[in-house]
């Protein structure tokens, strides 16, 4: 008999599972498929994640549980690397910053103790007033799969299972309890499922239901969604658990339905009532077994592997993983606006220099939900400017209440910086107890910070709005007032002094917006928080405003730098089953930057409704002043299908196709090429 050891074979912890399993009581099966003593850790801690949560394990069998931490800005347990959130990181384009970002956190997660990490959040931004935008990437499938892909790479090299969440269709938060989503076949299909896809072929551990209905069921009970595609159809050999606040509905649903363990304890997953369940014949021993093989393999097939290395208390929010957050920071930041060439400031030609804003000194890191990260200094942008210019000028800083030292402030001073924006209260995880969080009601700032803006800018032309945020902006009521704008998000305990360094030029702004900012918000798709029912429809974010012909305040892939790049000779051949494209990128300007080539393809002769265009690759390349890279991007033709609810089946068109590559999702900042197939 196989026993448990280090640098087990899939075939030999199989082959272990399958004794176990043989010599469990049903008891102890059950034990495989619940949380434990959460409620006891919550009140001995006074609070919820400031430790580990265990779920199934069995010590008989020598099978370790696991142990959950949540995610995405970094690991919740206090002490750990706060990270930009996941919208600023989807701004970076850069797939290599967020597999370094998932090796941190991996690292402080084995750190703390855990080995799950419950923070790949990927679902799709269908609209930008969903309160947990900033916890995921971006409007594009191809987008948000591709970082959740990237994240579950770094995370798993640590031995430490990444969790895809919330499976699925999960974009509206207050109602998220109650909800049930409509959709066609071809939308669940191309638009909100490729993303989760994309990240069980990268190998993630696990999958957490959400909490909405989808076509009438809830989705922790919805075996269509869980049995049928990805245990089915998708080959996924993981664990499906529940999401934390009554995930599951009742006993019979759950275990029919394929979620294989509730967390983050037993409600209904409790013994008596599996066995009862069992006995009046509403569930099988074999679902039962099914699910306690899954938790069990999947334990063992990450916490048998040999490390590579050891994780001690040091490596908690240490020196090195903060150099990783400022380098997120200062990747993500979008420049949106630049008239006149304001940015970069001269600090030579600056005597004083002003920072107005409530936001400018304080902790503003993101949401307190599940997400929230516990640090105790954070680099403020007040404090980020302070560490970056010394007594060299003049800072006055003013918090915006007083209108007439607003004004006056801003007269007397060579540069006025505004920053303004959203905290947790105005967007995030919506706790009714904590009267927290929640989806907007307005995509526009705050009354009090439009009026700030106008009366900065009314006394100072060399004015500049920071927006601190976790999603789009509308800003059409002020954008004319100011020549610059800089999207900065939720940036993280380094945030401060990534901007400080993109504000004086140290750091050129690379970040592009993975979102569409619209004109007016009624271009977008029908939102209603409080929705008992909703349908959503194929076209949503840039695909939407392309087929309507709706003009954009700023486009999805849209962001500025300080230098220009030109793009040159596009090329595209088919071969091998892949369409590869070809396009020269040159550095126009005086200092060194990062481009963002995007690619898009657009379907030209179908007969079918298709987009305009999708985004199908992109690279994120560094140019030095005058330098020229010929950037090559490949796309594999079953990339290109679409999904024939008739048939079942994904088919690939045999027309003309359009490839486009450039700067943004903009029609005018885009080569184009025809090929055909």
């Amino acid at each position: 008999m196989v026993e448990i050891k280090k640098g087990m074979t899939e075939s030999e912890i199989e082959e272990y599972v399958n004794y176990v399993l043989n010599h469990m009581s049903l008891e102890e099966k059950v034990n495989q498929m619940k949380g434990k003593r959460f409620i006891f850790k919550v009140i001995e801690d006074r609070g919820v994640g400031k430790r580990t949560y265990d779920a199934a394990g069995s010590k008989r069998f020598n099978i370790p549980p696991f142990e959950f931490t949540d995610g995405p800005r970094g690991v919740v347990i206090p002490g750990s690397t706060c990270f930009p959130v996941s919208m600023a990181r989807g701004a970076s384009w850069d797939l290599d910053l967020e597999e370094r970002i998932g090796n941190v956190i991996g690292r402080e997660t084995r750190a703390h103790g855990g080995n799950l990490f419950g923070g790949v959040c990927i679902n799709l931004l269908r609209h930008p007033a969903w309160g947990r935008s900033q916890e995921t990437y971006g409007e594009d499938p191809f987008l948000i799969g591709a970082f959740g892909a990237a994240l579950t790479r770094g995370v798993q090299k640590h031995n430490v299972m990444a969790t895809a969440k919330h499976y699925a269709a999960n974009s509206i938060e207050k109602a998220r309890f109650k909800v049930n989503v409509k959709m066609d076949e071809r939308t669940l299909r191309e638009v909100y499922l490729p993303h989760f896809k994309r990240c069980v072929e990268e190998g993630c551990a696990t999958i957490m239901s959400a909490y909405n209905k989808f076509r009438g069921k809830y989705c922790g009970h919805n075996d269509y969604l869980l049995r049928e595609i990805l245990k089915g159809e998708w080959g996924f050999r993981g664990f499906v658990h529940s999401d934390w606040m009554d995930g599951v509905k009742d006993t019979v649903g759950g275990v029919t339905g394929g979620l294989d363990v509730e967390m983050p304890r037993a409600k209904y997953y409790k013994y008596k009532k599996i066995k009862n369940a069992l006995d009046k014949g509403e569930i099988t021993e074999d679902m039962i077994d099914g699910a306690a093989r899954r938790v069990m393999r999947t334990i063992l097939n990450f916490t048998t592997r040999e490390d590579t290395q050891k994780y001690g208390q040091d490596l908690i929010g240490c020196e090195e993983h903060y150099k990783i957050a400022l380098e997120a920071a200062e990747k993500s930041m979008v420049l949106i606006k630049n008239d006149n060439k304001i940015m970069p400031l001269d600090k030579n030609e600056i005597k004083k220099f002003a920072i107005f804003g409530k936001y400018a000194s304080v902790k503003n890191v993101g949401d307190y939900g599940s997400s929230s990260v516990s640090v105790k200094e954070v680099s403020t942008p007040l404090k980020g400017i302070e560490n970056y210019l010394g007594d060299s000028i003049e800072i006055v800083n003013c918090n915006g209440k007083d209108p007439v030292r607003v004004k006056k402030i801003a007269k007397e001073v060579d540069v006025s910086v505004v920053v303004v924006g959203l905290n947790w209260r105005d967007e995030g995880e919506y706790i009714k107890e904590l009267k927290i969080g929640g989806d907007r009601d307005n995509l526009s700032l705050h009354d009090s910070d439009i009026e700030l803006i106008k009366a900065v800018a009314s006394e100072n032309e060399n004015c500049i709005v920071v927006l601190i945020g976790g999603s789009a902006i509308t800003m059409e009521e002020w954008k004319e007032h100011v020549p610059a704008i800089l999207m900065a998000w939720y940036s993280g305990v380094e945030g401060g002094n990534a901007l400080a360094k993109i504000l004086f030029g140290d750091v050129n702004p690379s970040g592009k917006l993975p979102f569409t900012i619209p004109k007016d918000p009624k271009n977008l798709p029908f939102f209603d928080k409080n929705a008992d029912e909703i349908e959503y429809g194929y076209y949503h974010g840039y695909t939407l405003f392309d087929k309507e012909g709706y003009e954009p305040a700023f486009a999805f892939g849209y962001g500025l730098s300080y230098t220009s790049f030109s793009y040159n000779n596009l090329q595209a051949k088919v071969r091998d089953n892949n369409v590869m494209a070809t396009v020269d990128v040159k550095n126009i300007g005086k200092v060194a930057g990062d481009e963002v080539v995007q690619l898009y393809i657009g379907f030209e002769e179908s007969q079918i409704d298709r987009p305009v265009k999708l985004l199908k690759g992109f690279s994120r390349v560094h140019l030095e002043p005058h330098e020229n890279k010929t950037i090559e991007i490949e796309v594999p033709v079953k990339n290109l299908a679409w999904y024939n609810p008739e048939s079942k089946v994904w088919e690939i068109e045999h027309i003309k196709y359009t490839l486009y590559m450039g700067a943004s999702s903009r029609k005018r900042d885009l080569l184009s090429v025809q090929f055909n197939i």
